[in-house]
């Protein structure tokens, strides 16, 4: 196994495999030669180097852990050191980027996306856990030339460090994550830039933060580096649920400024049902 890129997501990979002895060798690719002592001390992978052809020559399966935008240009720019037959697959938030760069690798080569949909606000290779995984849902999406068994190779992986595997089309997969994932960092975002504004004429919005704000802003503490490679490769998807989320607000604040008392009670009451029944 060779693991592209050691942050959260790649460490935690790391860790997980070796953890539960799921693979004969972990091999890590960095691009720093100072991370390669860092990488072996926290046990995250058997061997550690930044040379793309050591990492891959040998590797039965290669893992992209690495930012989206980046991923993209190193799927095709490693191509000729990947081993004939190997399984190219990815941790990537979005997946129709990603897929359509993985259909023009040679046929030699048996690529499918996934998809991990777990995380921090932090990130980096010192908050990697072998745990992530655990009870989280892992979304494949096969290409049309994804074989059976390659599918059925990512989905013991996932399921052997604990994950519950979903397959879907690259095309729903990312209007889907889009709705649960990359919504709440935009609305994350806003809240917190919205208190900035206020903070600008009264300050003391920061004193009277209580847990509300903590818990309902946390995720917009995350990598913004990522979060662009996520929102700029999912542009349409986005862009569509943040015009449903536009609507809604609309609504809330329609009734509100109304005093419908009706309206908005059927719109909170029909929230709370939903995730009470989502999250016991």
């Amino acid at each position: 196994m060779a693991i592209i890129g050691l942050g959260l997501m790649g460490g935690s990979l790391g860790l997980a495999l070796k953890r539960r002895a799921v693979c004969r060798q972990v091999v890590g690719l960095v691009r720093r030669e100072d991370a390669v002592p860092n990488a072996l001390a926290a046990g995250v992978v058997d061997v550690a180097t930044t040379d793309p052809e050591t990492a891959l020559r040998q590797a039965d399966i290669v893992f992209f852990a690495t930012p989206v935008r980046t991923m993209l240009s190193q799927l095709k720019t490693f191509t000729p050191f990947y081993k004939p037959g190997a399984i190219i697959t990815d941790m990537g938030s979005t997946k129709q980027a990603i897929v359509r760069v993985m259909n023009m690798l040679p046929p030699e080569l048996q690529p499918v996306g996934s998809h991990p949909m777990c995380g921090k606000e932090k990130s980096g290779l010192d908050v990697a856990e072998a745990n992530l995984f655990e009870n989280a849902p892992w979304i494949i999406t096969p290409l049309d030339r994804t074989t059976p068994e390659t599918i059925h190779t990512i989905r013991f992986l996932a399921e052997a460090i604990g994950s519950n595997v979903q397959i879907l089309p690259a095309d729903r997969h990312d209007q889907l994550v889009a709705t649960i994932s990359h919504l709440p960092y935009t609305l994350a975002a806003t809240l917190v830039a919205t208190a900035l504004q206020v903070a600008e004429q009264d300050h003391t919005v920061w004193d009277v933060a209580a847990t509300g704000f903590r818990d309902t802003s946390r995720v917009s503490a995350g990598s913004v580096d990522m979060w662009l490679d996520i929102l700029l490769t999912n542009q349409s998807a986005v862009s569509q649920v943040l015009a449903i989320a536009q609507q809604q607000l609309s609504q809330i604040a329609t009734a509100i400024s109304q005093g419908n008392e009706a309206a908005l009670r059927s719109i909170l009451e029909a929230a709370a049902e939903q995730r009470r029944t989502m999250y016991q």
